[in-house]
């Protein structure tokens, strides 16, 4: 007997395959066995046993007696006239015919007979039937082993138990039908003995009131965050990127589908052709056979009677595999029919949808969506869980809850650091979403989150009751009208990075008490000729406008504004601000800065600005200043910073400028100080590095508020001693210029707690250095070799904190 593992490899599969053959592959996977069993024990029977035995017939004439054909049959014998008696004794001794063919001819003769006189469908019957039910079984089996069809199978199958086993599934649903696990469980065990002891009515009654009160509570408590430790949530997170992962690549294509049909459409062709031929064929399987063959010369006959002992059983097998594959192929239509009949390239998810509640589960198609329908016809079960896992609703709680369980109340408390504006900030870099747990610090005044998507601000933010700062970098926001409220009662700054205007959210616009508004990011060509900034007229207590962009006008809307707005900076990338004539209006500013706007001469509108105590207008392109007289009418102009432009000189009616205090000139290409520059007698501050200055006048000495002096990185060869008249200097810087000496003059300067002298040629340091009181090592900025030149006592004095 032939043993069955033998065929094993045609039908062999993973046990987890099981989910992606429906009821009609499973049956026709059994009558694939029957029919496998009948070819075995068929082939067994063909091997094992005699297939036909035959016997010499004789030729006789009709007037013939049995006598003579006895005779006949016995050549050697010599003729002679029997007598009555005789043939009557023969008779009486003979019990057949005999025919003097030993066992070989006999086995001859049989050979012979079934080679040549029996039909080929008897002799090949049972090894028809073992290679067509191999063939089925391949069939069926083939999108398995299929190298292109096979690792999507079983990447879906390996996702697919994940999603049905994880814990997240459970509770998603759970948290769908209004109950946590945990609390499901409770419940069940709290009414198990009350129902089983009231009447079916109690019962029913019992369990409607019970879901009557689940959206109650589903409003008042929050999920158990321990209900899905981390491992449980990082696992599942893993699963819902590999499921989209997968999703892109199965519905690229629709192999697995294509292959179903053809891999079906060959089983059916294949029952059609066997059903044809059987039919045909069957009678021929007879138990009497007549052979006629010519090998008179090796055994004295060529005409032979043969029985084919297997016929009757063959005859009987052949019917019984008939009715198989009658029913195998009318299997394999219906399969046809439902695979032509229903869109099997497209899956919704409508019930799931309907179901759960979860009504963002998109529809699937191609292969993804075939391989759908197949687990249907398992058990819908696993769609409906497999689901969950395909909702960015599911996904984003389940981020939530994770983000949750990392950033800790207390791990937030521990990354509280004070701002530049004195508040205490917290800030999150490149997370999921937003944790929960922020609105349990109370105690946090400012909130900076910097390139984090799918940020959503609850209602809960108004438990940080000290909230009034809040920076978005790069952050895809959408907030709760409750929250929108509150930041219009209590948010005082907002700074919004961006990466297209439209981004910025409407709701800034709203903000009734926003004292201080930041806007960074660039513009399209058409947007910066027409920012959105039309609601700006709703910020009422705006006092401080800061825009980096790439405007080429300033926009009408900062006019809004003018009547409270006290400060502007505009930095402008480098985009030529052409139209400022918008600026006139701005009549209430205290401070302007124009950085980065390609402005060749300074703007006139700014001569306008009579309430205007400080202008910057660095990294722009200017090459003259002559205008600066203008700034004679700004009486309250405290400080000007022009530095970072390529200004040549200053002109002598910088005299006029009697109210400035402070004055930034550096990175320039100034050569000469112009003495009319220190009868600014009120200069607190003075910036001149990196220019091209070879002399400082005498008349720096007029300069007595002089608090700060720099002329760092210029050509200075020598030091006015005038300059050591400023007695209030506590700042010097005088590096990498081409000074050789330092007057003992120095020690005048005792407020001075910062001199720079590195990068210069001095080869010794004064004593006098030590009349400087308030100056220590760390503001004292020179070589190492050179501050040993100074006595053991200076040195000490400096040194000593």
């Amino acid at each position: 007997m032939i043993p069955m593992t033998e065929f094993r490899q045609f039908s062999e599969q993973q046990p987890a395959f099981r989910v992606l053959k429906p009821w009609w592959d499973v049956f026709t996977d059994y009558l694939s066995v029957v029919m496998l069993m009948i070819g075995v024990f068929g082939c067994t029977l063909q091997v094992m046993q005699d297939k036909i035995i035959c016997l010499p017939k004789s030729i006789s004439a009709p007037n013939q007696t049995v006598f003579n054909t006895s005779d006949e049959l016995r050549p050697e014998l010599p003729l002679a006239a029997p007598s009555p008696a005789s043939s009557v004794q023969i008779v009486h001794e003979m019990k057949g015919l005999k025919t003097n063919l030993d066992l070989q001819q006999y086995s001859f003769i049989n050979q012979m007979c079934y080679e040549r006189a029996l039909h080929w469908y008897a002799k090949y019957f049972p090894y028809l039937v073992l290679i067509h039910t191999l063939i089925f079984m391949m069939c069926s089996n083939f999108w398995f082993k299929f190298p292109g069809s096979s690792s999507k199978i079983e990447h879906f199958i390996s996702i697919l138990g994940k999603c049905f086993d994880s814990p997240w599934t459970t509770r998603a649903l759970s948290e769908v039908s209004g109950e946590n696990p945990e609390e499901k469980d409770n419940k069940k065990n709290s009414l198990n003995k009350p129902i089983l002891s009231t009447t079916p009515i109690e019962g029913n009654l019992v369990k409607t009131q019970s879901l009557k009160s689940i959206p109650e509570k589903l409003v008042v408590d929050k999920p158990a965050a321990g209900a899905l430790d981390k491992k449980e949530g990082e696992q599942a997170k893993a699963l819902f990127e590999k499921v989209k992962k997968f999703r892109l690549h199965v519905e690229e294509g629709d192999l697995l589908y294509i292959m179903y049909v053809r891999q079906t459409v060959l089983k059916v062709l294949k029952f059609l052709i066997i059903i044809a031929y059987n039919s045909a064929l069957v009678s021929k399987v007879q138990f009497t056979v007549t052979c006629n063959v010519d090998i008179q010369d090796m055994t004295g006959y060529k005409h032979f009677s043969c029985n084919h002992t297997m016929a009757h059983l063959f005859s009987k097998l052949s019917f019984c595999y008939l009715c198989f594959v009658s029913v195998y192929g009318l299997t394999c239509l219906y399969t046809l029919y439902w695979l032509f009949y229903r869109s099997l390239k497209e899956y919704s998810f409508e019930y799931v949808r309907q179901e759960t509640g979860i009504d963002d589960i998109p529809d699937v198609k191609n292969d993804f969506a075939f391989m759908l329908h197949m687990i249907d016809q398992y058990d819908p079960l696993y769609s409906k869980r497999f689901a969950v896992f395909l909702s960015e609703v599911s996904e984003n709680k389940l981020k939530q809850l994770n983000l949750n369980n990392e950033w800790t109340a207390e791990k937030l408390r521990q990354r509280l650091q004070t701002n530049a504006n004195n508040r205490l900030e917290l800030q999150l870099f490149m997370l999921s979403g937003l944790p929960d747990t922020i609105f349990e610090v109370t105690e946090l005044q400012s909130l900076k989150l910097e390139i984090i998507n799918n940020v959503t601000i609850p209602a809960s933010i108004a438990q940080l009751e000290d909230l009034q700062e809040l920076s978005l970098y790069q952050c895809s926001l959408k907030i709760h009208t409750a929250a929108t409220s509150f930041l219009k009662e209590n948010l005082k700054v907002l700074r919004v990075k961006f990466d297209d205007g439209r981004e910025l959210p409407s709701w800034l616009y709203g903000l009734r008490n926003l004292e201080e508004l930041h806007l960074i990011g660039s513009l399209s060509p058409d947007m910066s000729k027409n920012i959105t900034l039309e609601s700006l007229r709703e910020l009422k207590a705006l006092k401080m406008l800061y825009l980096k962009s790439n405007f080429t006008k300033i926009p009408q809307s900062i006019v809004d504004v003018s009547s409270h707005l006290q400060k502007l900076y505009i930095h402008n990338d480098g985009t030529k601000l052409v139209m400022l004539n918008n600026l006139k209006k701005m009549v209430n500013l205290v401070d302007l800065e124009l950085v980065h706007c390609d402005l060749e001469r300074i703007p006139h509108a700014v001569f306008s600005l009579v309430n205007l105590q400080e202008l910057d207008l660095r990294e722009n392109n200017l090459k003259s200043i002559e205008e600066i007289l203008s700034f004679q009418h700004l009486r309250k102009l405290t400080c000007l910073k022009l530095w970072h432009n390529g200004i040549p000189y200053i002109p002598e009616h910088i005299k006029k400028l009697s109210s400035l205090e402070r004055l930034y000139f550096s990175h320039n290409k100034i050569e000469v100080l112009p003495s009319h520059l220190f009868l600014c007698n009120k200069l607190r501050y003075l910036e001149l590095s990196y220019n091209d200055i070879r002399f400082i006048p005498p008349e720096v000495g007029v300069l007595q508020s002089l608090q700060y002096f720099s002329v760092t990185c210029n050509k200075i060869e020598s030091l006015p001693d005038e300059l050591f008249f400023c007695k209030k200097l506590k700042t010097l810087k005088l590096g990498k210029n081409t000074l050789s000496l330092l007057s003992p003059k120095i020690s005048y300067l005792t407020s001075l707690t910062h001199l720079e002298l590195k990068g210069n040629h001095f080869e010794c340091l004064p004593a006098e250095l030590g009349a400087c009181r308030g100056l220590k090592r760390g503001g004292l900025i020179v070589e190492d070799v050179l501050f040993e030149t100074l006595p053991l006592e200076v040195r000490e004095q400096i040194k000593a904190e």
